[in-house]
């Protein structure tokens, strides 16, 4: 959930029934704020992921290593 210190906001949200159940189940959280917070975090959780893999991929390509096809599978 949220750390200590951060602000809570009250918000007011018309949101489908069926899918805040079924990530509640998914998520297997007990309320549907609890729930709302869970998705929020996995959310943040995976973009950080995904900018953490990007720079990864951008450094391994910029690197200049020359990758061999030992099994003649790849087209040249």
């Amino acid at each position: 959930m949220g750390t200590s210190g951060n602000r809570i906001a009250h918000k007011h949200f018309r949101l489908n029934r069926a899918k805040i159940k079924r990530a509640q189940k998914v998520l297997q959280a007990h309320t549907e704020t609890e729930t709302i917070e869970r998705a929020l975090d996995a959310v943040i959780a995976e973009d950080e992921k995904n900018r953490i893999t990007f720079a990864a991929n951008e450094r391994f390509f910029n690197s200049g290593i020359k990758i061999k096809d030992v099994y003649g599978k790849l087209a040249d």
